[in-house]
């Protein structure tokens, strides 16, 4: 068993439209703020640090370099400094909190300098047309076209000092080939590779979550492999659905929504939250060491995970 949790973010973009920042339906969703209000960036990483938060993700899900272009009028330097400022302010966000909590009289003397991952969502996520939800624009697609596509976002993210990578709602397998290709390309950077399921079997393309996951569970630069965007109660049984796999050598990775459900163009309000911290007790036996949120989570939901994380190490032994 591995003995190290790490507690990681909650949700960016549904925090700040929360929060009152009118970013809904903008096709730069929370990165839109990165021209126009990169101080709401930087609170929102704060307070996910400030809730017990182990590593935070850059506000970059929805930024590509050609997406930058389009919808910010931005020239393609202008666009690259953009993903630079998103790492800068996650890394200040980071480093400031660090200091001032390394001083304080109360702190967790098991927990680690919190690591800044660079997000990198999938293709259909900056197109602004819902095809993350279905990833079918792989079909019309070449590994290589992917790769070309995903390489400027990932280098500015790199040189800016981020300490890995987040390969996340990935819908197809075929772009996850991509990215990890494309991984190899950076000596010694790690990554971790995430899903989005569409019920508790399959990832949102049709493909086996436990077939995507034995093809990339032995590759020496991904770090955890799991799944996000996607329901809670969908968690346990894909997880499960792994078992067959024998020698897994890495831990799983898990932060999904709420637990409200997506219809069509809108949460759905009928719908209801479920409380993820009462899941990460059972989630932690099957090997997940990796426990954050994703859409409409908050950094009270991210406190309650490190409470219970924290709960659960000290019965346990674990790290944090």
């Amino acid at each position: 068993m591995y003995d190290e949790v790490l507690v990681l973010d909650g949700a960016c973009g549904t925090e700040l439209l929360r929060l009152g920042y009118d970013i809904d339906d903008d096709p730069l969703w929370s990165s839109r703020l990165l021209m126009t209000d990169p101080q709401a960036i930087k609170n929102l990483h704060t307070s996910y640090l400030k809730a017990g938060a182990d590593v935070i993700l850059t506000t970059t899900y929805q930024a590509s370099i050609p997406g930058l272009v389009q919808h910010a009028d931005l020239t393609d330097t202008a666009a690259a400094e953009a993903i630079a400022i998103a790492v800068q302010l996650a890394v200040t966000a980071r480093d400031q909190f660090w200091e001032e909590y390394e001083n304080c009289g109360f702190k967790n003397v098991r927990r680690q300098k919190p690591l800044v991952a660079g997000s990198v969502g999938p293709f259909g996520a900056c197109q602004h047309d819902g095809s993350e939800f279905h990833g079918r624009y792989v079909d019309e697609m070449t590994i290589e076209e992917l790769m070309q596509w995903h390489q400027p976002r990932i280098d500015k993210l790199i040189q800016n000092g981020v300490d890995l990578l987040a390969f996340e709602t990935i819908p197809a397998k075929k772009e996850a080939i991509a990215l990890i290709r494309l991984l190899e390309t950076f000596h010694g950077v790690k990554a971790w590779l995430s899903f989005v399921c569409k019920d508790s079997l399959y990832i949102n393309h049709g493909e086996l979550f436990s077939d995507v996951v034995e093809q990339f569970q032995n590759h020496n630069q991904i770090v955890a492999i799991g799944i996000n965007c996607t329901n809670p109660r969908n968690i346990n049984n894909l997880i499960q659905s792994c078992n067959r796999l024998s020698g897994w050598p890495k831990p799983f990775i898990v932060y999904p929504n709420s637990g409200e459900l997506w219809s069509i163009d809108r949460w759905d309000p009928t719908s209801t939250r479920v409380e993820l911290s009462d899941y990460v007790q059972g989630w932690i036996k099957k090997g997940i060491r990796w426990i954050g949120g994703c859409c409409r989570t908050t950094p009270l939901d991210i406190l309650k995970i490190r409470n219970k994380v924290d709960e659960i190490c000290d019965e346990k032994g674990f790290k944090n």
